[in-house]
């Protein structure tokens, strides 16, 4: 009976690890080579898949330069954006790099240097009528979930929220103004960088605004897990080696059509 029980439990054992081998997301390597960054795969121009289907965008540049520079290998971890926390605690990514802001999220992670300025707008048709953001008043406005601009709508801003005959948040921002064109939303809040990037890469980039306004503004870091400082120094020691050497303006002068807006303060 004694060995039978064994067997059983030994049988039970083997299948539970077979069963976690097979469903665990695959970890990051031991050797300190692979830089993992974590980042959003639908918020171009920062990180995104291009018509060839590789990810690419200006945080992923960056650090593919800071990766060459150390010898490491840069592995591209495209994540559930409400789950980044989960991905950077567990040690499936070294860092959240990604228009990543980082007001009020001071004491969250261990930032760099913030490298980007950037601000909340809120982009609008061009034939709506909407001059303002009084003109949102009883209006229907969406913006992504979990995003720096649902939470100054939601904070800083719930006066302007208040007006809004509906707040609604969407996986990401593509679907937004899909929503904005066929009106069923009236206008979408989100980052400078992002809204310019959607409207130019549409067909009718003229039949869209961004309200001179703005929500709120921030700045951009690179979020490390708390204590992890040795990673930190090491990636911006090398990103300001880049921004004198020119490196970084050069990547963002790539960008520039797409979105990155011309306030990259990396070094000054």
């Amino acid at each position: 009976m004694v060995k039978k029980v064994l067997a059983v439990t030994l049988l039970l054992a083997m299948t539970c690890t077979l069963l976690l081998t097979g469903c665990k997301k695959e970890e990051k390597k031991e050797d300190d080579t692979t830089f993992a960054v974590g980042f959003d795969a639908s918020f171009p121009p920062y990180g995104y898949k291009d018509d060839s289907g590789e990810y690419v965008g200006f945080d992923l540049d960056l650090a593919e330069e800071v990766c060459k520079r150390n010898n490491w290998t840069l592995e591209k971890v495209p994540i559930n954006w409400d789950s980044k926390d989960m991905e950077l605690n567990s040690g499936t990514i070294d860092c959240i790099w990604n228009g990543f802001t980082i007001n009020g999220r001071e004491d969250d992670y261990t930032w760099s240097e913030p490298y980007v300025d950037n601000k909340q707008v809120i982009v609008v048709a061009k034939d709506s009528g909407i001059k303002d953001f009084a003109g949102l008043k009883d209006k229907v406005v969406e913006t992504q979930a979990d995003s720096s601009a649902l939470k100054a709508l939601q904070n800083d801003r719930d006066d302007l929220t208040a007006t809004f005959s509906k707040l609604t948040e969407v996986p990401e921002y593509n679907t937004a103004f899909m929503d904005l064109e066929s009106g069923a939303c009236d206008g979408v809040a989100l980052d400078i960088g992002v809204a310019l990037y959607q409207i130019n890469s549409r067909d009718k980039a003229d039949d869209f605004i961004v309200l001179d306004e703005e929500i709120s503004s921030e700045q951009y870091g690179i979020g490390f897990k708390k204590g992890n400082e040795e990673l930190r120094d090491k990636v911006w020691k090398t990103l300001l080696e880049m921004a004198e050497d020119g490196t970084v303006a050069k990547i963002a002068e790539k960008y520039s059509d797409s979105g990155v807006p011309g306030a990259v303060s990396l070094g000054k």
